[in-house]
Order: C-alpha cells, then sequence, then structure tokens
C-alpha cells in the first residue's frame, strides 16, 4: 500500500465535486473522484490532473454498497490509506407535494441520504483502525426547509442529523464528522437553470453578501474542516450561504 492519503469525493464530476478535488489536491491529498457518470468523471480528473493535482476518477452508484466497497479497496490498495471522505453526491428534483412522486422522493432521499450512509460505512472501519478521519457532508441550507422541496429538503436534514450522531460515535477514535450547507452556489448545473436570472435575485436581496456563491466558497470550508485545524470541532454545521439562515 501507497503511504499516502487519500481523499475520496462523490458527486465528483459535478461543479462542487471539482473545486473540493482540486482544493484537497493542490493541499497535496491524493484525490479520487467518484461519480456514476464515467464520462464526465474521467474528464473531471483529467482536467485537474493537468493542473498539477494527484487526481483520480472512479465509477459508482454510492447508494450500491458493492460499488462502494469495490472503490474503497481500490482506492486503498493504488493510492494510501482514506483520511478524508466529503460525502457530495446529491440532486434537487423539485415538484410540489400532490405532484411528486414516489420515485421523485425516493431517488433524492437515496443518493444523497443512504449513499452518504453507504460511503461512511464503506471507509470508517479503516479510519477506526488507523485513529484517525475526517468526513464532510454536503448539507444545504435547504435543510431548513423549502417549498417544492419536501424530498430535498428531507434528504438534508437527515444528512445533519447523520452528522451529528456519527460524531458523537466516532469522537473517541479520533474522526470528526461535519457538515457543509451551502446557499445558492454558481455551478454549471445553477448556471443551467431556466430561471437563472431569478436565482442570482434572490440571492442578491436575501443573502448578506448580496451574490451567488462559488464553488471555492465550498471547497474552502471542505478543506477546513478536512484539515488538522479544525480537529477540536465536530458535529457542527458550517453555513456557506451569505449570511441566510432562514
Amino acid at each position: 500500500m501507497n503511504n499516502a492519503s487519500v481523499a475520496l469525493v462523490t458527486g465528483g464530476a459535478g461543479g462542487l465535486g471539482q473545486a473540493i478535488g482540486n482544493r484537497l489536491a493542490a493541499r497535496g491529498k491524493s484525490v479520487v473522484l467518484i461519480d456514476i457518470d464515467r464520462e464526465n468523471v474521467e474528464a473531471a480528473a483529467e482536467s485537474l490532473r493537468a493542473k498539477g493535482g494527484a487526481v483520480h476518477g472512479a465509477v459508482a452508484d454510492v447508494t450500491d454498497t458493492d460499488e462502494v466497497s469495490r472503490v474503497v479497496s481500490e482506492s486503498e490498495s493504488r493510492f494510501g490509506h482514506i483520511e478524508i471522505l466529503v460525502n457530495n453526491a446529491g440532486f434537487p428534483r423539485d415538484a410540489p407535494l400532490v405532484k411528486m412522486t414516489d420515485q421523485d422522493f425516493r431517488s433524492v432521499v437515496d443518493v444523497c441520504l443512504f449513499g452518504a450512509f453507504v460511503c461512511s460505512r464503506a471507509v470508517v472501519p479503516q479510519m477506526i483502525e488507523r485513529k484517525y478521519g475526517r468526513i464532510v457532508n454536503i448539507a444545504s441550507r435547504a435543510y431548513l426547509g423549502n417549498p417544492g422541496q419536501a424530498n430535498y429538503s428531507a434528504a438534508k436534514a437527515g444528512i445533519v442529523g447523520m452528522t451529528k450522531s456519527l460524531a458523537k460515535e466516532l469522537g473517541k477514535h479520533s474522526i470528526t464528522v461535519n457538515a457543509v450547507a451551502p446557499g445558492i452556489i454558481d455551478t454549471p448545473a445553477v448556471k443551467n437553470h431556466p430561471r437563472y436570472d431569478l436565482l442570482v435575485e434572490l440571492a442578491q436581496k436575501e443573502n448578506s453578501i448580496r451574490r451567488l456563491g462559488k464553488p471555492e466558497d465550498v471547497a474552502a470550508a471542505v478543506d477546513f474542516l478536512s484539515s488538522e485545524d479544525s480537529s477540536f470541532i465536530t458535529g457542527d454545521v458550517l453555513h456557506v450561504s451569505g449570511g441566510r439562515y432562514s
């Protein structure tokens, strides 16, 4: 096994995943971007490698225990011990309650919440063995509740609850577990939103900084919570929302 330390970042093909991977690679971590989208995760890894980072792409469905176990095992064997897990995989599927289908609800909760559970369960045994680990869960300001997001808000509220539970359970092993709750972040997916102009207007009106967040803002928060500088912080939710808390 390589002696380097590894950071696993799920949802690695997206804008947030790439920004987080780039930030951790700049800190000298060997980064494994995990995504279900082979073409885009490999392109993302190649793009970050071109910047000089030790970044690798891996294909897996975070809700599939066997696939996640395979990626974790391969990552340990090829790159070193897993020191950091960033549970970033997730997506919204918005609809009013009366129009939201069972699949709309289940698919969002499965990836956002169950996927984070599966990935955490896969990496924690070797973190316990080494008596060190950092788990950072990407929640959302939506955990406080948004109309039309019963599925997404429930999933992200679940992430916050799981974060606090695991923090209490794993602290004795020197494993910290925290969450980052972004507001509206100017990712490629947000830029392609059919009501992008409205999102910009909403951010300018409702947060104190009067702009959309940048992926790098979230990456900086993740970097801090996965570093030695945060060794006495666990079970917390760090809002990256420009001061919007409701």
